[in-house]
C-alpha cells in the first residue's frame, strides 16, 4: 500500500462543475476578521462536494490569511508585526487617502489577495488550529467583497 492509500487520498471520477459568488464582509478596523464558518456556509448552501474554492479580496488596502484561530494573541502579534514592518507616519510619496492608506496597501503585499483551499465533504479542508481572515489594513471599518469559485464535485 503506498503512501497516498494509508493517508486515505481517494482519487475523484465525478465530473467537475463550478459555481461562483461573493461574500461581503463588514470589517470593524484594523485587524482579523474571520470568514471561516462563511466560507462553509456558501459551500454548504451550494451543495459543494469536493474540490477547491478559490477566495479572491477585491481590494488593495486589505488581504486573506489562513492563520490560527485558538489564540488571539497570535492574530494581535501579527497585527503589530506588520505595523512595524509598514508604519503610519514614514514618509510615502502616496499619501492621498490619508496616513495609514500606503501602509496598507505594503501590509496587503506582504501578505494575499487570494488563497486556494481545498474541500472535502462540502467543507473547507483546514488544519485543526486553522482559520481564514480578512485582514483590515485600514483604520476606519470598510465593507470588503471577497470573491469566490469553487471547482469540484455537487451533492445536489
Amino acid at each position: 500500500m503506498s503512501d497516498t492509500a494509508r493517508r486515505g487520498d481517494e482519487a475523484v471520477d465525478a465530473a467537475l462543475r463550478q459555481r461562483l459568488g461573493r461574500l461581503d464582509i463588514a470589517t470593524a478596523g484594523a485587524g482579523f476578521t474571520d470568514i471561516t464558518a462563511g466560507l462553509d456556509r456558501w459551500l454548504g448552501e451550494n451543495g459543494a462536494g469536493d474540490g477547491l474554492i478559490t477566495v479572491l479580496i477585491r481590494h488593495t488596502s486589505a488581504s486573506l490569511t489562513i492563520q490560527e484561530n485558538a489564540d488571539p494573541d497570535v492574530l494581535r502579534d501579527l497585527g503589530d508585526a506588520l505595523s512595524r514592518l509598514a508604519p503610519e507616519g514614514a514618509r510615502y510619496r502616496h499619501s492621498l487617502e490619508g496616513p495609514d492608506d500606503m501602509p496598507a496597501h505594503i501590509k496587503s503585499a506582504l501578505t494575499d489577495a487570494s488563497l486556494s483551499i481545498p474541500v472535502r465533504g462540502g467543507r473547507l479542508d483546514l488544519g485543526t488550529w486553522q482559520g481564514v481572515y480578512v485582514v483590515e489594513h485600514r483604520a476606519r471599518p470598510h465593507r470588503r467583497s471577497v470573491s469566490l469559485h469553487f471547482l469540484g464535485t455537487f451533492l445536489s
